[in-house]
């Protein structure tokens, strides 16, 4: 196999697009604080990417078996005979040691959150998948942690704080609707490996939508928090505000028509919406600074 394709079969064991994306979330809890230094944000940023990259690859191991049975997921390295299993582990051993290694260069707390994401990703989450659905509401915890890291990372006394905790509750709440709308859009192609990750067993139903609707109403006032805590000025209250009422009624045109072609728009929305929302905060909270600067 040519460097070109092996480099290609790597990215796509470890995810390496969706994992760009993950550290999106740590940099805004980073610049969020104030941040801004070169190094910092280039251990940050390379660290984590690392990290959830180790992780995303661990899960393709996890499933390997599985995936074979599904459309989207049968075409992976490990389905497809591309790579062993125990070529895998080494990837998966060449991401995390010195992606774990960057988070420390920024402190012990960084590197210790990365880990707890690490484990409860692979070891609780991913095996719970096909045993129940609150598989979702586990998995959240590790999927909210990137912008924690980005605070510690960012602040000099690295302890955990009010500001890390408001960040993670935003992306917590975010992940519901987030991932439940994936769930529904792919939920033929997960029976086929036996997952259930809608929040009904019954699937697609008015039950489901109900509670992917009820998680983005939540959304609303989780949004605003960093302007209800005067962290962020009216214009967080305007966009973050106009953004989330906008992302809770495509949910309840979800509610409403139970189809896939709204669930996939929810998805998209959900896209969109965070990236949006955090650096809303960030943008927000250093306009001051900006203002000056330019003056």
């Amino acid at each position: 196999m040519g460097i070109g394709k092996k480099v290609k079969m790597y990215m796509n064991f470890t995810k390496f697009r969706l994992a760009s994306l993950v550290i999106l979330s740590a940099l805004s809890g980073y610049l969020f604080v104030g941040g801004h230094d070169g190094l910092e944000i280039t251990y940050l940023l390379i660290g984590g990417l690392l990290v959830t990259a180790a992780s995303n690859g661990s899960n393709q191991i996890w499933e390997r078996e599985l995936d074979i049975l599904m459309k989207r997921t049968g075409k992976r390295p490990l389905p497809m005979g591309e790579m062993t299993v125990n070529e895998g582990l080494i990837v998966i051993a060449a991401c995390l040691l010195p992606g774990l290694w960057m988070l420390h260069e920024l402190n012990l707390a960084s590197m210790l959150l990365g880990l707890t994401a690490f484990v409860s990703y692979v070891f609780i989450y991913t095996p719970m998948k096909r045993i129940s659905t609150w598989a979702v509401f586990v998995g959240a915890f590790p999927g909210a942690i990137p912008p924690m890291i980005g605070v510690v990372a960012g602040t000099e006394s690295g302890e955990l704080g009010l500001v890390a905790g408001v960040l993670f509750f935003v992306q917590f709440i975010w992940q519901f609707p987030h991932f439940w709308a994936i769930a529904w859009v792919s939920h033929d192609d997960y029976k086929q490996g036996g997952f259930s990750l809608l929040p009904s067993k019954d699937g697609r139903t008015k039950g489901s939508a109900f509670q992917i609707m009820i998680y983005s109403l939540a959304l609303i006032p989780f949004s605003l928090l960093p302007w209800l805590m005067n962290w962020t000025s009216s214009i967080t209250l305007a966009i973050a505000g106009a953004c989330s009422i906008l992302f809770f009624l495509q949910s309840y045109k979800l509610f409403l028509s139970l189809t896939v072609a709204d669930a996939r728009k929810l998805m998209f929305a959900s896209f969109i919406w965070l990236p949006i929302v955090q650096f809303l905060y960030v943008f927000d909270r250093n306009l001051p600074a900006i203002k000056a600067a330019l003056l």
